[in-house]
């Protein structure tokens, strides 16, 4: 699922920089900025890299939930869902004089996100059905944060923003226990 969310959003945002730009190839990959040596991707050269950063439980509360009946005299307990943010990365990865071209990039990005910050089905019908709706924001980085965070990906900063994209649910709807109210006193209670 995590795949599916970054390629619809990645996808949206190239149709949006191709008619923008009249572009005939996608310029927003995704891909890793750095390779496992240290060397910069081959694929991001004169592209927008869209690459996790990172990933965070949502902090909201997840407790066992009734989930209905069945046959009108079980409760289904279910484990509870996993709700996470992703942390997605927007780097420009022009050089020389091609550095412009990713301020332009960059820029039209945090334009396109501004104008459409949440995804859902009415308003992105190809959204994968087991995603409810992702919701962008930006991700305020002080400038120490942000060395380290470029030191970790390749030691070299490139023009970018990072945004938190909320959120994905993974719930498995596997069946923890079935509960028979106690309110009937014809059956004992069972549980696992």
């Amino acid at each position: 699922m995590i795949n599916s969310a970054i390629s619809h959003i990645t996808h949206h945002l190239n149709q949006y920089l191709g008619r923008t730009f009249s572009l005939n190839e996608d310029i927003a990959v995704i891909s890793n900025i750095a390779e496992q040596d240290g060397n910069v991707a081959i694929n991001v050269n004169n592209k927008l890299a869209v690459f996790l950063v990172n990933i965070e439980k949502d902090d909201s509360p997840a407790y066992f939930k009734a989930q209905g009946f069945i046959g009108g005299h079980e409760n289904i307990i279910t484990y509870p869902p996993l709700h996470l943010n992703l942390f997605l990365m927007f780097s420009a990865n022009f050089e020389g004089p091609n550095y412009s071209e990713a301020l332009k990039f960059l820029s039209h990005t945090i334009s396109f996100f501004q104008k459409n910050p949440v995804f859902t089905r009415q308003n992105s019908p190809d959204l994968d059905p087991r995603i409810d709706k992702l919701i962008l924001d930006i991700e305020n980085l002080n400038i120490n944060d942000l060395s380290s965070l470029w030191s970790i990906l390749s030691g070299k900063y490139q023009p970018s923003v990072l945004y938190r994209v909320r959120m994905l649910t993974f719930d498995s709807r596997d069946i923890k226990t079935k509960v028979i109210p106690a309110s009937d006193p014809t059956t004992s209670v069972n549980l696992h």
